[in-house]
């Protein structure tokens, strides 16, 4: 896998909105990072469960979009639950986006999918940290990229969901 790039997104976008994904260009790999930008915002939680997702991702991808700060062609947004009241998500960006909290990523994270509702995400997390373990690495810290929306899981009938895991 090349520095700082992830699977490009499927031209195959029946729905108009999330496109199609495949598994296989991310199960199991290993993908490096360096210094690879992204911005970061909060979500407030109730119990994990997200409350203001959608008006905040529309807030930041107006700011990236204004910014052309957007990939078209690669679309990473790692989650990470803070507590079970907050969440933080990192949006890949090409450049620092004005506005907003920018950040660069750097490290190895090895991949896995998973398929299931969102409520499975605590047995996907115990999954990968024994996943991990078992390639002799450990874990620092586990992100969740939520491959598509929920209308779109629907559509397409499978919910998949990477677990990135920083080793």
């Amino acid at each position: 896998m090349t520095l700082n790039h992830v699977p490009k997104l499927s031209q195959d976008n029946p729905t108009g909105c999330c496109p199609r994904f495949n598994p296989s260009e991310w199960d199991g790999k290993t993908f490096e990072f360096k210094d690879k930008p992204f911005v970061r915002f909060t979500v407030r939680s109730f119990f994990y469960i997200p409350l203001n997702m959608g008006s905040m991702i529309t807030k930041v991808m107006q700011s990236v979009e204004t910014s052309k700060a957007s990939d078209k062609t690669e679309n990473i947004m790692l989650s990470y639950d803070l507590s079970p009241w907050q969440s933080e998500h990192l949006l890949a960006v090409t450049q620092p986006v004005p506005g907003l909290e920018n950040l660069q990523l750097s490290g190895s994270f090895l991949a896995k999918v998973f398929t299931g509702p969102f409520q499975d995400a605590p047995k996907w997390l115990a999954e990968m940290k024994n996943f991990v373990a078992s390639k002799q690495k450990v874990v620092k810290k586990i992100y969740l990229n939520y491959t598509m929306c929920p209308k779109c899981s629907k559509y397409y009938g499978k919910n998949y969901v990477v677990a990135f895991a920083q080793i």
